[in-house]
């Protein structure tokens, strides 16, 4: 239907086959196409499949591009071509090795050979499933690689969160691999799994991965507001000055090329490395990692162990969106005592911990984060906000 769509108002659509999203993105800026489409649910399950749209820079729309093609489609004043200026569909493969070559050229290949780090990896049959394998492979990897069939269903909720990374641990355990990776269906997130084979929580990958590259060369950090306090300490630690955003990819990459910063991205697993790649990528994330195992020779333990430990919880209040407003001062009000941050939404800050609420761009929910040293801290910061913020007849969720 894409295709079909592209074809009769004279565009000349380019196959580039299954593929990361990563990958696309950088595609599209290295031939110079007009724009790219991918066809995703990005972390969510099949149903959520739709069309995911980037510029001719490769990156995702800005909000006001996005606004004026929604304009544009609902006009649904179409201009059609007639059938003899209809164009053929070309085919190119070669997304797949440009983003690999890309990503391996900024990376220390030769000193993560040496390593011979043994890696396990949860492909979860995206759109990485065989980009990835060769990827590590490249890199010197021993590699233990499951569910890596795209035409088969994904075997499990594909957003890369503790809870959906049980056949992941279970491949690290069997096979004795010192990290395991996990990414999304379209590869543009990681999670990490310990050599025991327990998950590190997805804010970990963009904390070690900001503290491997700020540590030899300061600068500029850029995070979105709802991202882990890891960030600060390990940007006070190396002496980086931290620009926070709102939640979502564009905002944050906006950011970074304004202040030129060299790595961010967002606490979901989503690492931005803009001399790379100007979005949301796993394999920069994966090889970061890597390159930080080997120059320190150290273990995935070892790395986490350098950065403080915090507790985060994350919720949904159910909600019309008109009481979103009332809902977000109630908790203003509650909160008091802590200092306010309103970039997105409400987010109370203490010297420790700090609390957000912020309305969903997709559902009629408020979703709630809290971060705190102890998980009993956390969850009583969650409290407090579900008992301000829940109107009577709603219950609360788990994200």
């Amino acid at each position: 239907a894409v295709m079909a769509g592209l074809q009769s108002v004279g565009c000349t659509p380019v196959d580039v086959g299954i593929l990361p999203v990563p990958a696309l993105q950088l595609h599209v800026r290295r031939v110079g196409a007009f724009g790219g489409i991918c066809l995703t649910a990005s972390h969510n399950p099949i149903e959520w499949n739709a069309l995911k749209f980037f510029g001719p820079d490769g990156i995702l729309l800005r909000p006001h591009e996005a606004a004026e093609l929604t304009d544009l489609y609902h006009q649904g004043f179409y201009p059609r071509v007639g059938g003899a200026s209809v164009q053929q569909v070309r085919q190119d493969p070669t997304a797949i090795s440009r983003h690999l070559e890309a990503v391996l050229k900024t990376m220390d290949v030769d000193r993560i050979r040496q390593a011979r780090v043994r890696v396990a990896v949860d492909c979860c049959n995206g759109a990485a499933s065989r980009a990835t394998p060769e990827f590590l492979e490249k890199l010197g990897c021993e590699v233990t690689a499951i569910h890596t069939d795209p035409d088969a269903p994904f075997p499990h909720n594909p957003e890369p969160i503790p809870e959906n990374m049980t056949d992941l641990g279970q491949a690290v355990r069997d096979s004795g691999a010192d990290v395991g990776f996990i990414q999304d269906a379209d590869a543009d997130r990681l999670a990490l799994a310990d050599r025991h084979g327990i998950p590190l929580g997805e804010e970990l990958t963009l904390a070690l991965v900001v503290r491997h590259v700020t540590s030899r060369k300061p600068g500029p950090v850029v995070v979105n507001v709802s991202t882990s306090r890891m960030i600060d300490d390990v940007c006070r630690e190396t002496g980086s000055p931290l620009y926070r955003t709102r939640v979502g990819e564009i905002n944050v990459v906006e950011k970074m090329l304004e202040v030129g910063a060299q790595i961010g991205g967002e606490g979901n697993g989503g690492v931005i490395a803009p001399v790379i790649n100007p979005c949301r990528d796993s394999f920069v994330a994966m090889g970061y990692i890597l390159e930080a195992m080997a120059r320190s020779r150290a273990s995935i333990n070892d790395l986490r162990a350098a950065i403080p430990t915090y507790a985060m919880i994350k919720e949904r209040i159910p909600t019309r969106p008109r009481d979103v407003p009332v809902a977000l001062r109630k908790l203003q009000a509650a909160c008091a005592d802590a200092q306010m941050d309103y970039t997105d939404g409400v987010k109370a800050v203490w010297p420790d911990r700090w609390l957000q609420a912020r309305a969903s761009n997709t559902e009629p929910i408020i979703r709630l984060i809290a971060e705190a040293p102890t998980e009993d801290e956390a969850r009583e910061l969650i409290r407090l906000a579900r008992e301000v913020m829940t109107p009577a007849d709603a219950v609360a969720s788990k994200a």
